[in-house]
């Protein structure tokens, strides 16, 4: 699979598809799994809680209060909401091996 991630992006379908190729399910259960993951990562996050994966990393959300920004072209002071964003931190094995190459 790192030949296609050097290329561009990894979808759902080469996940799935690395699935099915070291675990030997189906397609369609290969798809259903990876959906499944990615669907209770993502109901974890909406409930406000953080996703740990170990050996992998962590998203973390948090919170930005009321802040000003400045239009960029105008200079101009803008308000800028609060907000929820998510961040994700590499865990040290995973810096570690991109470092390496």
């Amino acid at each position: 699979m790192a030949s296609k991630a050097s290329a561009g992006s990894v979808t759902r379908a080469d996940l799935a598809d690395a699935v099915h190729r070291e675990i030997g399910l189906s397609r369609t259960e290969s798809a259903q799994l990876v959906e499944a993951v990615l669907d209770r990562i993502c109901d974890a996050l909406i409930a406000g809680s953080n996703v740990k994966i170990s050996s992998f990393g962590s998203f973390v959300l948090r919170n930005k209060g009321l802040r000003v920004g400045r239009n960029p072209k105008t200079g101009v002071e803008v308000p800028i909401e609060p907000r929820t964003v998510l961040t994700f931190r590499p865990s040290q094995l995973l810096r570690e091996a991109i470092n390496r190459g």
